[in-house]
């Protein structure tokens, strides 16, 4: 079954309710090291908006302002104590080729944050990305309500997500450590992986999706707490394979269809 997206169609009001789910987090974020946090954001913002107003220009369009959220993700995922020229290289790339070359938010199938932070670790080894803390995580559950009930995010993502990586850590640990893995994934989980741009949109699919981002969160962290490192690169590669996943569940749904009116 394809699931509705009845919110999703007013793109300011989608892009305002993400920004309201991402102030809590970025206020832990910035409230731990504010000057580096805001050297951070500054750059992240200035860089997206720049992309946005030079993509709008050139296409004739009022700029959206939507990547305020690619940004604001961003920057709560990247260290401090790096190079400004390393993040905004990285967010360049994300937002044009995940983003704006497909027409803008809504049109790509790839999140331009889990691009530009895979891209920052791809191109520059020596960069970690931050780890999230129980306090983001604490203050990732308010905007995850908030998502939920507007259905901009997937409680079969959630879930699915959850138990996928709460069991490929039981088969491969002693010890399961709940609350720190929970705290470990929260943030990334709510806004990387069940971006809706890019996690499956139809209800099995997304069942499918959640359990190999979990997976694939575990295999790429390597420890038995999950690092943000993998779980970004959980989050691109589930949502790479996210449109087969919807083809082949839609496929399923016509030969089932066909078969029943023979």
């Amino acid at each position: 079954m394809i699931a509705a997206r009845p919110f999703r169609t007013n793109l300011a009001g989608v892009t305002l309710a993400q920004v309201a789910a991402l102030v809590a987090p970025s206020v832990v974020t910035g409230l731990a090291d504010p000057v580096g946090y805001a050297l951070v954001l500054a750059t992240a913002l200035l860089t997206v908006w720049f992309w946005e107003g030079l993509f709008a220009a050139v296409r004739k369009r009022s700029p959206g302002g939507h990547g305020i959220t690619t940004a604001l993700i961003v920057s709560i995922l990247a260290p401090s104590d790096h190079a400004l020229w390393q993040l905004a290289l990285a967010l360049s790339l994300g937002v044009v080729l995940a983003e704006l070359v497909f027409g803008g938010r809504g049109f790509g199938f790839l999140s331009p944050a889990v691009v530009a932070a895979s891209l920052l670790v791809f191109s520059f080894p020596e960069v970690a990305l931050v780890p999230s803390t129980t306090n983001v995580a604490i203050a990732t559950i308010p905007g995850a309500v908030l998502l939920l009930f507007l259905g901009l995010i997937s409680w079969r993502v959630l879930l699915s997500t959850a138990v996928g990586t709460a069991t490929f850590l039981v088969l491969t640990v002693d010890v399961l450590d709940a609350p720190t893995v929970a705290a470990a994934i929260a943030f990334c989980l709510v806004f990387l992986v069940c971006d809706p741009t890019a996690a499956s949109a139809t209800n099995p699919g997304r069942w499918i999706y959640g359990l190999l981002a979990g997976g694939l969160i575990v295999l790429f962290s390597g420890d038995p707490i999950p690092s943000t490192e993998g779980i970004v690169f959980a989050a691109l590669i589930a949502s790479i394979f996210a449109p087969l996943i919807d083809h082949l569940v839609v496929l399923a749904y016509a030969k089932r269809w066909k078969i029943a009116d023979a």
